[in-house]
């Protein structure tokens, strides 16, 4: 049967089909529908696990069980899984495993640019990369036999436009596969010294035999052209922007198989055509493995390693008419920020007033950041605020004291967070962390998280007791606030920030967007009262603006969350 698939869910339905029997994923635009799609197959086992680490330690641990599993995250959750995905290069596999990992050129959602074949090349590790939804779903099916037949794990990388765009899928029947037998390996599985040493010839001699299976593999193939004085050698998305200006003039070298990569295949397609370029998005990984062959290649001298390529970046490399291939006209900006009702609002406000250092962290919250809060001073990755925070008061000693936050989500206090926590109550600094407590993973797409209390189909599980959990790790000053309530925010955030030993807020209101969340009727404006003294702009809701000098609330964004009622001195603001 045919059907029409965003990427994400082609390969879910691909790892469907060739057998996969778990999951265990972090959410990350824009890898996150993988595993919702492959958690509507209720017939294997799905979860989000706390981050990136456990889940691929997960995945590892089906595969040793005998179950072909897939973990799936974002190109900076790769970071966070190295660990694991190192030594997973030693150890192998039982059952196929396979790790996939979406890389976000031109940071679309993402805090930095980051090109995921570097890993594979210093892991040593296969890394397929598909160039639309049909290949997604054909790569993630054929690539567990790869892991078995190769005995590694399997790296599956795409990009933000494979993971979204939508192209034709020929889904087929899901493969009858037995679970492998478990059979115990001290000499395969456990990495200490003398085992791990005798395992690294090991993988030299796989990715002798994965560079030779990458001659003939059927992920890598040539387009034939009828210009020969240019070659084109390419791979994922730029593959199309390739195909869509040029058509079938000139040869393509159409790479599936990013590493290991095929020396003989691209000797001879070379030697075939008068001149070669590479096309790939962020690094020249491709371009520098020519060059080491003593090919003369051409690459980031055309192509810049910034950003997102296209039909009309790639024509204008080439010295064509861009316009033939220009984008339509871009649709107005909107500049980010927080929802209408958004419960973080209140909280960013407080802080703001207060004029205290706040040292963020990635999700929601981090739109804090933009005016007119304006009041987060760094965010660098998950988690760190709260050991960022434990570093900057250690510092700056008085100086800091009483001034400075780390604002953290509820799931990303979870994934990486804690830990920052218990490095405060352990080493003693004076520092106060607020828990956004919204209870959702909100900037993904409402996935679930351990304090949330169900599990990723929506069922009860496991909820951790942030309160608890924070008096356990050596916290003894834990206080909850509703963000709705500025005077009880201003009251908190003082208290905390006076008292003489680390301390926790918890923010707590659920995001306003869940469909549990019961919506007030909307505010409005007393015109006659209103004094244009813009007072309610200060807090960055998207629902007010200004007309004739008078403050207009939309009824159709606003959910009636009071903060701007609160803000009002002449109560123009009416329920």
């Amino acid at each position: 049967m045919k059907k029409l698939m965003i990427g994400n869910e082609a390969l879910a339905r691909g790892f469907y089909e060739g057998g996969i029997g778990v999951v265990s994923s972090y959410p990350g635009t824009p890898s996150t529908e993988i595993t919702e799609f492959l958690s509507g197959y209720r017939d294997i086992y799905s979860e989000w696990a706390p981050n990136e680490k456990v889940a691929a330690e997960v995945a590892f641990g089906a595969s040793l069980g005998g179950k072909r599993s897939v973990c799936c995250m974002k190109h900076v959750g790769l970071n966070v899984a190295a660990d694991p995905l190192f030594t997973l290069s030693y150890t192998g596999v039982n059952a196929g495993m396979v790790l996939c990992v979406a890389d976000d050129p031109a940071m679309h959602s993402s805090q930095n640019e980051q090109d995921s074949r570097h890993y594979a090349i210093a892991a040593k590790l296969p890394m397929l990369e598909p160039a639309d939804s049909a290949e997604a779903h054909a790569f993630a099916k054929a690539s567990f036999d790869l892991s078995e037949q190769f005995d590694t794990l399997v790296l599956m990388r795409i990009c933000t436009r494979i993971a979204h765009s939508q192209s034709i899928v020929d889904m087929g029947e899901r493969a009858d596969v037995p679970d492998k037998e478990y059979v115990k390996t001290p000499s395969k599985y456990i990495m200490m010294p003398a085992y791990a040493k005798a395992r690294h010839p090991i993988v030299e001699e796989r990715m002798a035999k994965l560079a030779e299976y990458a001659e003939n593999c059927p992920f890598n193939r040539i387009d034939a052209g009828t210009d020969k004085s240019l070659g084109i050698i390419t791979a994922g998305t730029c593959y199309q922007y390739v195909k869509e200006v040029f058509g079938d003039k000139v040869p393509v070298l159409k790479l599936g198989m990013v590493h290991p990569l095929p020396e003989k295949m691209i000797r001879d397609f070379a030697a075939s055509v008068d001149r070669l370029v590479v096309v790939e998005e962020l690094d020249g990984v491709i371009e520098s493995f020519v060059k080491n062959l003593g090919i003369p290649v051409e690459g980031k001298n055309l192509f810049s390693p910034i950003g997102e390529y296209s039909q009309a970046v790639v024509a204008k490399a080439f010295g064509l008419p861009e316009a033939a291939h220009a984008t339509p006209d871009a649709v107005p900006g909107r500049p980010p920020m927080m929802c209408a009702g958004c419960p973080h609002r209140g909280l960013f406000y407080t802080l703001s007033k207060n004029k205290v250092t706040v040292i963020g962290d990635i999700g929601c919250y981090t739109l804090g950041a933009v005016a007119p809060l304006n009041a987060v001073d760094s965010v660098l990755c998950m988690g760190a605020s709260v050991s960022g925070l434990h570093g900057f008061n250690k510092a700056r000693g008085e100086a800091s004291e009483g001034k400075s936050v780390a604002v953290i989500g509820d799931s990303t206090f979870m994934h990486s967070g804690v830990t920052g926590l218990i490095d405060i109550a352990y080493n003693g600094s004076n520092s106060t962390v607020i828990i956004l407590d919204n209870s959702i993973t909100g900037m993904t797409g409402h996935q679930q998280n351990p304090t949330t209390g169900m599990d990723i189909h929506g069922d009860p599980a496991g909820k951790i007791d942030l309160e608890a959990l924070c008096h356990a790790v050596g916290i003894r000053r834990v206080a909850v606030v509703d963000p709705y309530d500025l005077a009880a925010c201003d009251k908190v955030l003082k208290e905390e920030l006076a008292a003489k030993e680390p301390s926790v807020i918890i923010s707590r209101r659920p995001c306003v967007l869940l469909k549990s969340v019961k919506k007030n009727p909307p505010e409005k404006v007393n015109a006659d009262k209103c004094r244009g003294c813009r007072a309610c702009m200060q807090i960055g809701c998207p629902a007010i603006s200004f007309k004739d000098k008078k403050a207009v609330i939309d009824a159709t964004l606003c959910v009636g969350c009071g903060v701007c009622n609160q803000k009002c001195a002449f109560g123009a603001i009416e329920a």
